[in-house]
């Protein structure tokens, strides 16, 4: 469950993103998810902020010493990252790396999407451009 920690952080990470509109949050597993729309970005657990990233945006969190999410003794969330001190003070900062979080999980949702309608049309082309059976 969410503690008033973890609330008493949310209302500081949301004023520092004052100029990200479209913030909105919901409960979840005991932790606090950021959405911008659909897209679910942030984790907040702990007194944490966590961002999602991918194998390019990763680097930079990992070069500062970030770590991945853990949700239970030992088991970890590779692909959300804490967000750096640093960058959490800089409202600025932080705002251009929700962005990115944002822009990655809207990735994450359109290659979902291409591979759902290449699933439903019988399979996926080829770097030939050739339509591939199912097998």
């Amino acid at each position: 469950m969410a503690t008033s920690k973890d609330h008493d952080f949310l209302a500081f990470v949301l004023d520092q993103m004052a100029n990200l509109r479209g913030v909105t949050t919901r409960r979840m597993f005991g932790a606090i998810g950021l959405y911008q729309g659909e897209h679910f970005f942030a984790i907040i657990d702990d007194g944490r902020l966590y961002f999602i990233t991918n194998e390019t945006t990763r680097l930079r969190y990992e070069q500062a010493g970030a770590k991945p999410f853990q949700y239970a003794p030992g088991k970890f969330l590779r692909t959300y990252y804490d967000v750096p001190v640093d960058v959490l003070e800089d409202d600025t900062m932080l705002c251009e790396w929700a962005r990115e979080a944002v822009s990655v999980q809207q990735q994450k949702g359109n290659d979902r999407k291409t591979k759902s309608r290449a699933t439903r049309s019988g399979g996926s082309r080829g770097s030939d451009g050739k339509r591939r059976r199912r097998s």
